[in-house]
């Protein structure tokens, strides 16, 4: 196959993967809502997880990152790591930017971690206690997501990535810190909202058994 023609393709299929909002998807059949008009009006993990709960935020989170693992493997497949990287990025500006649903998406970094366990599993493994520390640490989910994106691109060069591999990290964490960019005015400011995880409880708890019932009444 001619390479430009596997890049378009990697960089196609990468774009129309990433253009599947699971967020959105989970939340109009879980909870009847576009969560687009909800809490942050974000369509990513992490709105879902606070409006809906924690099943749902969790779904959300499978699906976006299995779409970064699926783009960057198809990409590999057509044209190797070149086609990898396009196919990974494609995916998550797909996800940021979906056509399919008005180019108003989530921030990426669910996809992200899908292409970086993909393309480099022990960097994303090791992206994990970062996220973790950051969040534990703050309660600030923008704050740790704007962290493990800066980590990739310093792993990256840690691990003397390719030439095309680093770039692609740099394009990725730009892309996260512009998708943050309203959040970190809010960190500057100090009034970014930590993870109530109370409430994200009991938002599970109402969501579930309205789910529940619309079942049982066969809705």
């Amino acid at each position: 196959m001619n390479r430009y023609l596997a890049l378009t393709l990697s960089a196609v299929a990468g774009y129309l993967l990433g253009c599947i909002s699971t967020g959105i998807i989970v939340s109009k059949t879980y909870a009847r809502i576009d969560i687009r008009k909800y809490g942050s009006g974000n369509a990513g993990m992490t709105n879902v997880m606070r409006t809906i709960g924690w099943v749902p935020g969790a779904l959300s989170f499978v699906g976006d990152m299995l779409k970064g693992l699926l783009a960057a493997f198809i990409g590999k497949w057509l044209a190797g790591e070149t086609g990898m990287c396009v196919g990974g990025l494609a995916a998550i500006i797909g996800h940021d930017w979906p056509v399919f649903f008005g180019f108003k998406g989530g921030k990426g970094i669910s996809t992200s971690f899908g292409f970086i366990l993909a393309s480099n599993w022990l960097i994303g493994v090791l992206l994990v206690p970062i996220q973790f520390a950051v969040l534990l640490s703050t309660g600030i989910m923008s704050l740790a997501s704007i962290a493990s994106s800066l980590g990739f691109f310093v792993l990256a060069l840690v691990f003397h990535s390719s030439k095309t591999y680093v770039i692609t990290a740099f394009i990725a964490c730009a892309l996260s810190i512009y998708c943050h960019r309203s959040n970190i005015v809010r960190l500057i400011q100090g009034k970014e909202n930590k993870l109530d995880y109370k409430k994200i409880t009991e938002k599970s708890k109402q969501f579930a058994y309205k789910f529940k019932m619309r079942k049982k009444d066969g809705q």
